[in-house]
């Protein structure tokens, strides 16, 4: 009799974040005949605070992949936390590289789509060049370039405008908003694409069967939307589903209108053609995606 292989260990960091819960709602028995054990780590499990403690933590728990799901995303925040944003969004994801290379391991590090500029007209592909406009893009783009440069094994996955049942996100801020008051002025200059986190998540996990050849993904939903023309359907369907009584008044604001402490890009569509075709995924709208997410809520 052969002896069936040990079971895959999988950490899933920022197990309390959006990505990790759907990640662990969607985790596969099976990858490739093997039994997958995920650990989801918490902030206190493994702090990407401390960058000099990491090594230690992941080798008393020897894990085969590691999804870096955690990360610093106060987007404005990150202006004034400069260094903190370094500390968790680049130097901890080299610490976990290097750890992932000496064992030879698997690291999914996750990116976002705010390392470009937002300057193109045409969504971005994964070679495009990055012109990160704040300190959370660039921190990010640092992760970036230290998960590829000191690991063999990365995969980059590029996302954007990410919701879910669970956490603080957009959807669930209007949804609040919308039951408060009558009328919200929305930014309508500012382009993208909403990410249902569980779809991600099954694109994570279907890239860790598959194993292509190490490099950088984009992926998010299909289509294109403003955050006016995301609330406008948030609202919609909430009134359809009742989760809402009725629709506020949506009116387009300007990104002038509403300054922020962090420049934004204005497009940040990805390019998600190649990893549509690679993963064999089938592309789901925004809208779909977003209606799928509201049942859940209702």
């Amino acid at each position: 009799m052969s002896s069936m292989p040990a079971a895959l260990q999988v950490i899933v960091t920022g197990a309390n974040g959006q990505l990790g819960y759907a990640l662990q709602q969607t985790v596969p028995e099976f990858i490739n005949n093997v039994a997958v054990k995920l650990q989801a780590l918490t902030r206190q499990q493994l702090d990407l605070s401390s960058p000099e403690t990491i090594a230690e933590t992941l080798e008393s728990l020897q894990p085969d992949i590691i999804i870096n799901a955690a990360a610093y995303t106060a987007v404005d925040k990150a202006e004034s936390e400069p260094q903190l944003a370094d500390v968790i969004n680049h130097q901890s994801v080299a610490a976990i590289a290097r750890w992932c290379a000496s064992k030879k391991k698997m690291l999914v590090q996750v990116s976002t789509d705010f390392v470009f500029d937002g300057k193109k007209a045409t969504a971005y592909l994964p070679d495009d060049r990055c012109q990160p406009l704040g300190v959370y893009g660039s921190s990010k783009r640092a992760g970036e370039i230290a998960a590829l440069d000191n690991n063999p094994t990365t995969y980059v996955v590029r996302t954007g405008w990410v919701y879910c049942e669970q956490g603080a996100n957009f959807v669930k801020t209007m949804l609040r908003l919308g039951a408060e008051r009558e009328s919200l002025g929305i930014v309508s200059d500012q382009l993208g694409t909403p990410t249902y986190a569980v779809n991600l998540a099954e694109m994570i996990w279907s890239l860790v069967a598959k194993k292509p050849e190490p490099k950088i993904f984009h992926f998010s939903d299909a289509g294109v939307a403003s955050w006016y023309d995301f609330a406008a359907a948030i609202f919609s369907l909430a009134e359809q589903k009742k989760i809402l009584q009725r629709q506020p008044q949506v009116n387009p604001i300007r990104t002038s209108d509403y300054p922020t402490p962090a420049q934004r890009p204005a497009f940040s569509v990805l390019d998600k053609q190649q990893t549509w075709t690679l993963l064999s995924i089938q592309p789901v709208h925004w809208q779909r995606a977003l209606s799928a997410m509201l049942d859940k809520l209702a």
